[in-house]
């Protein structure tokens, strides 16, 4: 199938909230974590502020001080291991992922994940859901300078593809995930997975999804060239 000119040359997936519907169990560790050392955050302040974000810039920012390199490290393990407890009973795709993976690969249409997530973060999700050859690109934490807002980590995904930002096609669950990837310069659809659609559509996603089940159909004609 000849993609039209309007169509994206490649479709850029954030993970966790997005691939995965897992934010509830990052939020607890979250959660958990700042009240051991007795911090006062809210699930809905962690998405708000940080969903997205690397570790060495939200431990800081929630500590309201300079964090060295030995403590960054220990406190991430400590959050990332617990996540990892909570989360992994529970791992799968989101609902209709697989399916429109599946339809975007047969549509010859290059895919990337683009993902603030640590290494074992992405090595739980990614090889436990035997993902690795499927995507084209996985762009990593590691790979970039700024965490979400920035629009480092999608641009570096599309540099990877070999396709002009412009011509990506992002898939974000987060507010600051999506205002990345419109810094990149590339249209978003939002997953409703943890924030609202109007707070999405606000942050400009162009379309907004509970999950990948059915698209709009022109979402659909956008990705495929026709309607459903």
């Amino acid at each position: 199938m000849t993609l039209s000119d309007t169509s994206p040359r490649a479709a850029i997936f954030d993970m966790d909230g997005t691939l995965v519907d897992n934010m509830v169990f990052h939020n607890e560790a979250w959660v958990a974590l700042a009240r051991r050392l007795g911090l006062s955050l809210t699930a809905d302040d962690f998405q708000t502020r940080f969903a997205g974000r690397k570790n060495e810039e939200i431990l800081p920012e929630l500590l309201g001080r300079p964090v060295d390199a030995r403590e960054l490290e220990q406190l991430a393990d400590e959050k990332e291991n617990h996540y990892r407890a909570l989360y992994r009973p529970h791992l799968r795709l989101h609902r209709g992922a697989q399916s429109l993976i599946t339809r975007l690969r047969a549509a010859g249409i290059p895919l990337a994940i683009a993902t603030a997530a640590p290494h074992g973060n992405r090595e739980l999700v990614i090889d436990g859901l035997g993902l690795r050859a499927t995507f084209d690109r996985i762009v990593g934490a590691e790979e970039v300078s700024r965490g979400k807002p920035a629009p480092d980590i999608f641009l570096a995904a599309a540099k990877g593809l070999g396709v002009e930002p412009a011509r990506c096609l992002a898939f974000e669950d987060a507010i600051l995930g999506v205002q990345s990837a419109r810094a990149a310069g590339m249209a978003v659809v939002g997953l409703t997975t943890t924030t609202s659609a109007a707070q999405l559509r606000e942050a400009g996603a162009e379309w907004t999804l509970e999950d990948f089940v059915t698209l709009p159909p022109d979402l659909e004609a956008r990705l495929f060239g026709r309607s459903a």
